[in-house]
């Protein structure tokens, strides 16, 4: 009986030592196995936008929320509307912003185009997968006759800049500067604190004109992803100086259908052209309308016209 105890005892140490073993090789293994996925994932978080932008053949700027955001303003245009030169930074920046999206991403944008790239820049993006979520006008009366053409798609994010590229080359959209110089800070000839103050938003002068971003205050989503402002779901304002204290005035309001008819009526009411009104998106919550305006006058009383607008609006203060 002793013999048999004592070898019932020396089974239990010998099966105790071998659970050991087992529990401290399987921690170590899933350890290691999360050490390497960490690095993987982090290796690959530093890398994405380099990718990117090798494949879109120009650098990115970095935006708030992990968006990167590529401008291809079209410098090669010369347009001309009611007497003004329509500066690329007015409104004929054409441009792609990315954000992560899991393993892939989604990117939106918003291509200046002549209206005979229209058809071969269509194909192109079709072919890369690149979906279109818009085709038209945002202006009125200018010449030549500019078209928008606005993507909304999600997928690889190399690979979908690859598409933007190849589509883009079929313009005649100019390539990025090869060495940027800091430029001077210009006089825009008007009260820029002054409109600044009045619309409740800093803005930034980018190639002599002032752009004003004024996000809504609430979340708006895309396919079930939250959309950043600086992705096209904020109301942009910009003004070119014009001379003597005016300035040409052009952007779009993004609005909720009842905010839709109170801001045409703000905007007709301060001598300020409604030039459009459309959707830019296909699967946005809530629905959005993009209204397109112009005008040219006294900067800082245009800029009271834009903010009586901006008050019929739920945007962020």
């Amino acid at each position: 009986m002793r013999r048999i105890a004592f070898q019932s005892n020396i089974s239990v140490r010998v099966l105790k030592i071998l659970l050991t073993i087992i529990t401290t090789a399987s921690l170590c293994c899933g350890s290691l196995a999360a050490g390497q996925a960490a690095t993987t994932t982090s290796s690959n978080g530093a890398d994405d936008w380099k990718q990117v932008e090798a494949a879109m053949g120009r650098p990115g700027q970095m935006q708030p929320g992990d968006v990167i955001k590529f401008g291809m303003p079209r410098k090669d245009l010369h347009v001309v509307l009611d007497g003004v030169d329509i500066k690329a930074g007015l409104a004929l920046g054409s441009w792609a912003a990315f954000k992560r999206d899991g393993s892939g991403a989604m990117v939106m944008g918003d291509l200046v185009l002549t209206e005979d790239e229209v058809e071969p820049v269509m194909m192109k993006l079709q072919e890369g997968g690149i979906h279109e979520s818009a085709v038209h006008n945002h202006l009125l009366g200018e010449s030549p006759h500019v078209m928008y053409m606005h993507i909304a798609s999600h997928g690889d994010a190399v690979q979908m800049a690859k598409a933007i590229h190849d589509a883009v080359a079929l313009t005649k959209t100019p390539g990025p500067d090869a060495a940027p110089t800091a430029q001077p800070a210009a006089e825009l000839g008007f009260d820029q604190k002054q409109v600044e103050q009045i619309l409740g938003h800093m803005g930034k002068v980018n190639g002599g004109v002032l752009q004003i971003g004024v996000p809504r205050a609430e979340a708006i989503t895309d396919s079930g992803m939250t959309v950043p402002p600086s992705m096209g779901v904020a109301t942009a304002i910009n003004f070119q100086p014009t001379g003597n204290g005016k300035a040409a005035i052009t952007g779009d309001f993004v609005l909720l259908g009842g905010e839709v008819n109170p801001v045409i009526k703000a905007l007709r009411q301060n001598g300020i052209a409604v030039t459009a009104l459309h959707s830019h998106m296909l699967m946005e919550e809530p629905r959005l309308f993009f209204m397109h305006f112009w005008a040219n006058d006294d900067a800082v009383k245009l800029a009271k016209g834009l903010r009586a607008a901006l008050d019929n609006t739920n945007s962020a203060k």
